[in-house]
């Protein structure tokens, strides 16, 4: 039964969204973007609590926001870590110890609408403004992002270009944001014409049209240092996402893996970062 309401509820907003957008078009793409941001998961469980609690430093507010932000103390310089689509600041325990052992000054929060942090939708660009005024204070020499956490430091940097941020690492992230809008669409199954408002109201809000909301474009001017991880096998982004930004990004690596996943906890990714980090 949970596996046919599944099946059957995208599709009725898809019908709902194919018969509003023939009376109201900005009605229907407010409404679309909405449902595509909207977070479902990502709070903080009974398990993580204990992990997370001690770690707990100031909430801070940014981009209308409270968000929630974490501290290990280390010596050597500050990295921030930024985490991906419904998830929160304990997926990156396994990061964290290696970080700690190496002596780092650790710097992580939770998104809008993850974790302990307040809200109930998230897209990149208010991904970035949180991500700003946390660099702003904590003025970190490394950024590292899992998934969406990765786009959204490409997009920032593109945005902001902080001089003071020596290096990128980005794990499993999406590149074009249409490969993800056609996805939405075809998950929906809305018609073009609610595609179309979609991109109208994306311009208009954002100044940046659905095609041109590209990691691979943003980093062709980027002139710091980057390590890409992605799986060939990732089913959530693919792997071409990062093999496209490698291409435009003249002070990447890549690293390729087969059978890691997604997420990519594994110490060997973990260790690359920090050899990546210490270098």
């Amino acid at each position: 039964m949970k596996k046919l309401l599944t099946k059957i509820i995208p599709r009725i907003y898809g019908k709902y969204f194919n018969l509003l957008v023939v009376f109201d078009t900005k009605r229907t793409a407010q409404k679309a973007f909405n449902t595509f941001c909207k977070i479902r998961k990502g709070r903080v469980t009974e398990q993580q609590k204990p992990f997370l609690e001690a770690a707990k430093k100031e909430v801070e507010a940014a981009a209308g926001h409270q968000i929630q932000v974490y501290e290990w103390q280390g010596s050597k310089p500050t990295v921030m870590l930024v985490h991906g689509w419904e998830s929160n600041s304990f997926r990156w325990r396994n990061l964290i110890k290696k970080l700690q052992e190496a002596d780092f000054h650790i710097i992580a929060f939770d998104a809008p609408g993850h974790g302990y942090s307040t809200g109930h939708q998230l897209y990149v660009p208010l991904y970035s403004e949180c991500l700003q005024a946390l660099i702003e204070k904590h003025q970190p020499q490394f950024l590292v992002g899992h998934s969406v956490g990765g786009m959204t430091l490409l997009y920032n940097d593109f945005k902001n270009q902080n001089e003071f941020i020596q290096k990128i690492v980005t794990i499993g992230s999406p590149s074009e944001f249409h490969e993800i809008m056609t996805h939405y669409q075809g998950f929906l199954r809305f018609n073009d014409k609610v595609l179309n408002a979609l991109d109208a109201f994306i311009q208009s809000k954002f100044d940046m049209r659905i095609k041109d909301f590209s990691s691979s474009k943003f980093v062709a001017t980027n002139t710091k240092k980057g390590l890409l991880f992605h799986d060939r096998l990732d089913l959530i982004a693919p792997y071409h996402a990062s093999e496209q930004v490698h291409q435009n990004w003249k002070g990447s690596q890549l690293v390729s893996t087969e059978g890691l996943g997604h997420s990519m906890h594994q110490e060997e990714v973990n260790n690359q970062i920090i050899q990546f980090l210490e270098a």
